[in-house]
């Protein structure tokens, strides 16, 4: 049902867009009020300032919080698991040590980035690069030399995999507000993210390694994955490492191949459903694509890491144990995301998105150049990534969909979303500090690498994104 036409005009709705993200900026930078309750807050004081009718605002509500959490809280919590899993038993150890060993001393920084790279499937880049650190720092000692020479391949890494691929909350969320293909959106992510990376952080960290002289820090000195303070799961469940062999590495990458295998049947059967070349009604071809649907493909990954991972290192009490404690961490996500989607679903029922839409046209901006442009704009002045996807998947769904893009288009201008969220990373941005305070480097020298490390993967990203939306 097409949403009731507005109360307000053009300009009025566009100068309460522009303060609902002004106050949200406020509550979140100047008051710091949680994320989550600032975007409650200001998506309520936006459905009352433009008269969405008093007895339709909770509903309005509910309906954007709940349809977003739909797919949102599926992805992010089943890879959560998957991550958790890869973790305590020992598999990113395993990963990163047979890839230096096959790639060799000279090819080490590309080695731990490969090997991010996969781990950063399915689990947050904050989590990733802490659990990476002291396989990091114990290779950086080894071979010698800068630090960054390592630790950027490998941050640049999880940072393009958190914000380009799904099953990570921002490129989900902003997928589920734009009504984007998410199979579709984690090859499209894959194919834009990994030349990204390769230019954007790999290429970038050998050149910082050499420009920038940083030791190996010594506050992690004499750790190993899965040990140390992050080596208790909670609850008392310690890492396999010591109890049981790790596990092979040929078992480890398939795991993490087998959801992208998943999905990449269910695209290209749909694809070729959809072409004619195949029966898309033919029962077998159904079967395939709901196996190779997201949330299907990473449950039964879930549940094969269970067998193939935990079974033999832990009981099935402590297996229960684990995966509760992997929620934990993205409970706070996922509500985000949630309320990011209620911001959105304001938006939408309020007239706002259509004229923005409609002012977006009128100067000829391209969708895909406003998306990087606005979420370029909330990333600086506020720091969180996934808010700036989110209030700008909100505020540039309806120009999507007047424009009627095709598929491929639509998973362009999230990742163009997601590029705008990553540029510019400073000191209002969590990971800046993360980043800076492990690998003790002052706030000018992070600013001089991480920052322009960030900045790189987004303008690279975009670029690609852009060019491709203009030729495919």
């Amino acid at each position: 049902m097409p949403p009731p036409e507005p109360a307000l005009g053009t300009t009025a709705l566009l100068l309460i867009a522009v303060a609902a993200v002004a106050v949200l900026l406020v509550l979140i930078m100047r008051f710091r009020v949680h994320a989550f309750v600032a975007l409650v807050l200001v998506s309520l004081l936006t459905a009352l300032a433009t008269r969405i009718p008093v007895g339709d605002v909770v509903s309005t509500l509910l309906s954007g919080f709940g349809s977003t959490l739909a797919s949102v809280a599926l992805l992010v919590g089943l890879g959560a698991m998957i991550g958790k899993l890869l973790e305590v038993t020992g598999g990113a150890q395993v990963l990163a040590d047979t890839l230096i060993n096959r790639f060799g001393q000279r090819r080490a920084p590309l080695a731990l980035g490969v090997a991010s790279l996969l781990f950063g499937f399915p689990i947050f880049f904050d989590a990733g690069f802490v659990v990476f650190l002291p396989i990091i720092f114990s290779v950086a000692r080894r071979f010698g030399g800068s630090v960054l020479t390592y630790a950027l391949p490998a941050a640049g890494a999880f940072a393009v995999m958190h914000a380009f691929v799904p099953p990570h909350p921002g490129p989900v969320g902003a997928g589920d507000i734009l009504g984007a293909d998410i199979g579709l959106l984690v090859l499209t992510g894959l194919v834009i993210g990994l030349p990204t990376w390769y230019v954007a952080a790999y290429l970038y960290g050998l050149w910082a390694g050499r420009r920038f002289s940083v030791p190996v820090p010594t506050s992690l000195a004499g750790t190993t994955s899965g040990q140390g303070s992050d080596g208790d799961a909670g609850g008392g469940v310690t890492t396999a490492v010591g109890r049981k062999a790790p596990p092979r590495f040929s078992t480890v990458l398939l795991l993490l191949l087998l959801p992208l295998v998943l999905i990449l049947l269910n695209t290209g059967f749909t694809t070729l459903g959809t072409a004619g070349a195949v029966d898309g009604e033919a029962g077998w071809v159904q079967w395939v694509t709901l196996l190779g649907q997201t949330p299907v493909a990473l449950l039964i990954t879930v549940l094969v890491a269970m067998v193939v991972l935990a079974r033999e290192r832990f009981s099935r009490a402590e297996t229960e144990t684990l995966l509760n404690d992997s929620l934990g961490p993205v409970c706070a996500i996922i509500l985000i995301t949630g309320a990011g989607g209620m911001f959105g679903g304001v938006l939408r029922a309020s007239g706002i998105g259509t004229a923005l839409a409609d002012s977006l046209e009128s100067i000829g901006l391209p969708v895909i150049v406003a998306a990087f442009v606005i979420s370029t704009c909330l990333r600086v002045a506020q720091g969180s990534a996934t808010v700036a996807l989110l209030t700008t998947a909100g505020l540039i769904a309806p120009a999507v969909e007047s424009a009627d893009l095709s598929r491929l288009d639509v998973t362009f201008v999230v990742i163009a979303i997601a590029c705008g969220a990553t540029v510019l990373s400073h000191v209002n941005d969590s990971g800046f500090w993360l980043v800076g305070r492990f690998l003790e480097m002052d706030v000018k020298t992070t600013l001089r690498t991480w920052t322009v490390m960030e900045t790189l993967i987004g303008v690279v990203g975009f670029a690609i994104a852009a060019l491709l939306y203009a030729v495919v």
